[in-house]
Formats: structure tokens, C-alpha cells, sequence
């Protein structure tokens, strides 16, 4: 299955990190690796001072089910140093959402996908465009429309 993640954070060597991830979804059989640019953006709905991050989307096809790639992943957020509870407002050394699972709706205790604010992050959909254009939500819409369509509200 096709599936796009995007990467983030802003402590230390975030860089680094997103090569490690890399690292470990080629050691765990993912295939077609593709990332975008890295994109520094402003903090979005964190507490005041946080520093800007680095965000990266990913793309990759695999055969394992989307909660084997979701704990593949939290592997490397533990190992960089996130605790495993953490808030969404504060700063991370990296941060490791599932976007998109072809076009799959997927609602468990674990994990949604597609991921439920993909749509008006522009640190998701602009390097996500950069990628992988013609993936589509589940209703159809690709990921260069949806970028399209939020760029018209930012404007």
C-alpha cells in the first residue's frame, strides 16, 4: 500500500532524525522512498517562544498493516527522546504522523488516518505536494488540490 507521512520537529538534529527514519522504514521492507524538501515553518498552536520547525513529508509503498508502520515509527520518536505522552503544543525532537494510506479511512485506538488536520496544515500538504501530487484523500480529492485549496485560504 501506498502511504505519506510527514516528519517533524525543532530540538537538536532534526535532519539526522529524518534520515533515520528513513533508515528504518528501508530496514523494515518499505519500498518507492521519496522525500520532499525540508520546509522550516512557525509553530502552529504551540505555546508562545517555541522555535520553528522542520517538517518533511515522506511517501513509501509497503505490505504491512497501517498500525505495523505506526509502531514502527514511534520506535524512533522514543529513541530521539519523546516521551510517549506528550502534548501537541510543546517542542519535539520528532514527530512522525501517518498522512495518508492509499485512500483508506482508517479509525482505530491507535491511529486515524487520513491524519484528521492534514488538510489545513500547510507544513503537511505544500511538501506533500512537492511529492506526491496525485495521492488521493478518501473522498477523492488529491493532495495538490487540497494544497490548492488551502493556499486560497490562506491568502
Amino acid at each position: 500500500m501506498k502511504f505519506a507521512l510527514c516528519l517533524g520537529g525543532n530540538i537538536g538534529d532534526v535532519r539526522s532524525r529524518f534520515d533515520g527514519v528513513e533508515k528504518a522504514l528501508a530496514a523494515f521492507g518499505v519500498k518507492e522512498i521519496r522525500r520532499s524538501t525540508v520546509y522550516v515553518t512557525a509553530p502552529v498552536g504551540c505555546v508562545p517562544g517555541t522555535p520553528d520547525f522542520q517538517n518533511q513529508a515522506l511517501t513509501g509503498e509497503c505490505n504491512a498493516a497501517p498500525e505495523e508502520l505506526f509502531a514502527l515509527l514511534q520506535r524512533p520518536e522514543r529513541q530521539y527522546g519523546r516521551p510517549a505522552l506528550h502534548s501537541s503544543q510543546e517542542s519535539r525532537t520528532l514527530d512522525c504522523d501517518v498522512i495518508l494510506w492509499g485512500e483508506e479511512c482508517i479509525c482505530s485506538d491507535i491511529l486515524t488516518v487520513p491524519h484528521p488536520r492534514a488538510r489545513m496544515r500547510q507544513f503537511v500538504l505544500e511538501p506533500l505536494a512537492e511529492i506526491a501530487p496525485e495521492m488521493k484523500f478518501p473522498d477523492g480529492m488529491t493532495v495538490a488540490q487540497a494544497w490548492a485549496a488551502l493556499q486560497k485560504d490562506l491568502a
